[in-house]
């Protein structure tokens, strides 16, 4: 078997020799400053959650935060519910919802939640504003990175970096905040007497915000953020995503304003950049669906305020689909969206189910195994047990213990208890029964514990009743 000709690099013409740089360097975006309709509805959606991000660990709730995650004291407190580590499985349950609400939205709307309401996106926005408030417009900041170092430059540089880590920092100590009682948290840090923990995570979150969302950027969304990988999955020819619309736009050239384009042969794209310089991605979306686009809109904004000009109609980039593109109706309700929209619902309402009928009480028996039972006088039967009882509200409860399955039985032990908020008791107790009450060596049966104050909180608890076997 002859060997290939091997093709020593000597031989290639230079047309034929290509440079790949494996590690290329980021090439910074400069960004230019758009208004538009898709912008003040990122204003509408962005604002309310960094309110709510930001004040909800300052609300109060009776004698503590609204919102707090004590880790400590292994409570997780939400408004007027506190749930404990043994509700896990309900956390668990929510991410499954949330991310099943983030495939419905994807599959109608495309990359719709990375454009408007991503925390990265919302914060990138934000330090955008603060470059831009400080720097200038788009070529002014252009001109300052590429000029000499001087007074002037490193006073700009300065306070736009100061101004990011005041962001970042209020952003850090507020999310450390859902942890650690906001109002003690301030006080520890101005008086300077924070504990390392506060101030290790404090400083944590503040680099972690300035770092992403100064100097990443797009970085986080194209590179590290796993959405952009796999959301192509999720699009079907029906997804409506920002989209340059070819049959109209292309052949694309600069003209006159008062230029007859259909003289000159001309589409409706005059080539003038203005959706690639408002890119926070930095791609163009005149090459088609990228995974770098994170539907934000600013092209439409950018391209809507260019067709006005040019007495164009609007929409030569817009939220379209597939088959709209091609000439063709989009099918909004179809089998594949229905299917997400009922599977969401359902999970939604067995969770709300789940959270309504939620009984704050954790109650759980262990038989004792080191002895099966014990013969008392009068020929009954002892068994013994610990019971472990958590009051997981936020008052405290009387509770009444009995038994239920087990005739002629009764408790040798405390059966009336009164427990605090968040209180745990391990209670050792006897049940005794008369031995000619039984016909099986194993007998089922139930703890019952029952709340004399409120009505909801009770629980039951199974175990076994154990008595000699007959003699023959």
């Amino acid at each position: 078997m002859n060997k290939p000709d091997l093709i020593e690099v000597e031989d290639l013409a230079p047309a034929e020799v290509a440079e790949l740089d494996l590690y290329q360097k980021r090439e910074k975006i400069y960004t230019r400053k758009i208004e538009g309709f898709f912008q003040r509805v990122r204003l509408f959606t962005g604002w309310p959650l960094l309110a709510g991000y930001f004040l909800l660990p300052w609300l109060q709730w009776g004698d503590r935060p609204a919102v707090l995650f004590d880790l400590p004291e292994r409570k997780f407190h939400i408004f007027f519910m506190t749930f404990w580590p043994q509700d896990f499985p309900l956390l668990a349950w929510l991410l499954i919802i949330s991310a099943f609400a983030l495939f419905t939205v994807t599959v109608f709307l495309g990359r719709v939640w990375c454009g408007y309401t991503c925390p990265q996106t919302v914060w990138t926005s934000i330090f955008m504003w603060v470059e831009q408030r400080v720097e200038g417009s788009r070529n002014q900041r252009m001109r300052l990175d590429k000029a000499p170092w001087s007074l002037a430059k490193a006073g700009k540089k300065f306070s736009k970096h100061f101004l990011w880590l005041a962001v970042a920092f209020f952003t850090g100590m507020t999310f450390v905040g859902y942890f650690y009682p906001v109002r003690e948290l301030t006080l520890d840090i101005l008086t300077l007497q924070v504990g390392a923990w506060g101030a290790a995570w404090t400083v944590f979150f503040t680099l972690a915000t300035y770092i992403n969302a100064g100097w990443m950027r797009e970085q986080v969304c194209v590179f590290m953020c796993p959405y952009a990988r796999f959301q192509s999955v999720m699009f079907d020819s029906d997804t409506l995503t920002v989209a340059y619309d070819k049959v109209r736009g292309e052949p694309r050239g600069a003209r006159r304003r008062d230029a007859d384009k259909s003289a000159e042969g001309l589409g409706d794209c005059i080539s003038c950049q203005l959706c690639v310089q408002v890119c926070p991605t930095g791609i163009d979306i005149r090459d088609g669906l990228q995974y770098q686009c994170i539907g934000c809109a600013l092209c439409v904004d950018a391209c809507d305020s260019v067709m006005d000009k040019m007495g164009y109609e609007p929409g030569l980039i817009r939220y379209a689909s597939e088959r709209e593109l091609g000439g063709e109706k989009t099918h909004w309700l179809r089998p594949r969206l229905i299917g997400y929209i009922v599977a969401l619902l359902v999970m939604v309402t067995a969770f709300s189910w789940r959270i309504y009928n939620r009984v704050p009480l954790e109650f759980t028996v262990i038989r004792d195994r080191s002895q099966l039972y014990t013969e008392v006088a009068g020929g009954a039967i002892e068994n013994v047990y610990t019971l472990q009882i958590l009051n997981m509200d936020e008052e405290m409860h009387s509770y009444t213990l009995r038994l239920d399955g087990l005739d002629g039985a009764a408790i040798i032990g405390e059966t009336e208890l009164l427990l605090n908020a968040g209180e745990i008791r391990s209670l050792p107790l006897r049940v005794r029964a008369p031995r000619e009450a039984f016909d099986r060596p194993s007998s089922a049966f139930e703890f019952v514990i029952e709340s004399d104050d409120d009505s909801r909180l009770s629980d039951r608890a199974e175990s076994r009743f154990l008595v000699p076997l007959e003699s023959p």
